[in-house]
């Protein structure tokens, strides 16, 4: 993630609390990616949870970065919470690797707001960061999503575990 708030300089004060908060959203998701691996890693074994250490350890990274980019556009980072709600039990690898994809696909939906909102460096690392979430998002679900980003924001069927989930891991 780009430690510049390049792109905003020419944007009016609307834009750019538009971006900060954009940014803060991600933020706030990324730290809850964090801890929704750190929960779900030790359901799983063998090749999957070599995936969960490196997703974890990718969040991480774009979490540290986006904190770095909060504060270039004049903000506090949003803190972590010390615990989330995770929205179903994780008892077996199976419920572990449906939150993966549940936590890959809050974290695109966060990151297509901050593509809208971005400009110029700032847009281009929420979009790669977007694409991201998504590519792990299929690679844990197993199949992908037209719009990745954009579908996560949709109510989720009355039939599954998320549908009572609100868009944020607590």
């Amino acid at each position: 993630m780009t430690t510049q708030a390049a792109g905003t300089d020419d944007r009016d004060d609307s834009g750019r609390a538009e971006t900060l908060r954009a940014a803060q959203a991600a933020l706030a998701a990324e730290h809850a990616a964090v801890y929704g691996y750190g929960a779900l890693g030790g359901r799983l074994d063998g090749d999957r949870r070599g995936d969960a250490t490196a997703a974890a350890a990718a969040h991480r990274a774009r979490r540290d970065a986006l904190a770095r980019t909060v504060r270039d556009l004049g903000g506090t980072p949003v803190a972590a919470r010390a615990a989330y709600a995770l929205p179903f039990a994780v008892r077996e690898p199976s419920s572990a690797t449906r939150l993966a994809s549940v936590l890959e696909d809050r974290v695109a939906g966060v990151y297509s707001d901050l593509v809208r909102a971005a400009r110029g460096p700032l847009r281009q690392d929420a979009a790669g960061a977007l694409r991201e979430a998504a590519v792990r998002a299929v690679r844990w679900r197993g199949t992908g999503v037209a719009f990745p980003g954009l579908t996560e924001k949709a109510a989720p069927p009355d039939d599954t575990a998320e549908a009572g989930a609100t868009g944020a891991t607590r």
